[in-house]
This record gives C-alpha cells, structure tokens and sequence, in this order.
C-alpha cells in the first residue's frame, strides 16, 4: 500500500470557498480511481493562511499513478487550484506503508 500527502495553503479569506471544491470537486475524483481506499482532507488555520493536508491510502503505485499520471511524486492540480492556492508545490509525497496496526487482524 501507498500513503500519499500533498499540502497546499491558501489565503484566511479563500480558505472557506477552497474547502468546498475540495469537496465537491476533488474529493469526488480522487474516489473515482480504482485503487484509492481512503481520502483524509484536513486544514489547519493559522493567522492569515490556511493548510490543507490531503492524506490518501492506495492499494499500490500503479493506482497512484492512474491518479496522478505517469510520474507519481508529480502533484495533480485542477484549474480551480489558480484561483485559491497561494503556490502549488511540485511533488506530492508517496510512503510505502510497511506497517500498519490497523491491519494487525
């Protein structure tokens, strides 16, 4: 299995309007790949920014990369990101899990 982040960060003001694509929006694609198991999208408010966090399972790389394309380290951006997002990161971080206590069964 594959743990995957990605962070982004927007203004305090965007914050709100971004969560909501990102529900309505991204949220519903990335569950449209075969092989995603789960999606955890978080925010963390600071001053004048907001932090998304996206944590997502796969079941392997090959399901990332029906996600993210042929390069999957390559963060995936929809046009809406231009909009919101402050600077849009070039990479998003994959983990092999290789461990996992919820699996102990």
């Amino acid at each position: 299995m594959i743990l995957r982040t990605w962070h982004g960060r927007t203004s305090i003001a965007d914050a709100a309007a971004y969560e909501e694509f990102m529900r309505t929006r991204a949220a519903p694609d990335y569950e449209s790949v075969p092989g995603l198991i789960r999606a955890i999208f978080t925010r963390r408010d600071e001053e004048d920014e907001a932090h998304f966090l996206l944590v997502t399972l796969w079941s392997d790389i090959e399901a990332v990369k029906r996600f993210a394309g042929a390069d999957p380290a390559r963060a995936k951006y929809y046009p809406e990101d231009d909009r919101y997002l402050l600077e849009k990161e070039g990479e998003a971080l994959n983990h092999a899990i290789f461990y996992d206590s919820d699996a102990r069964g």
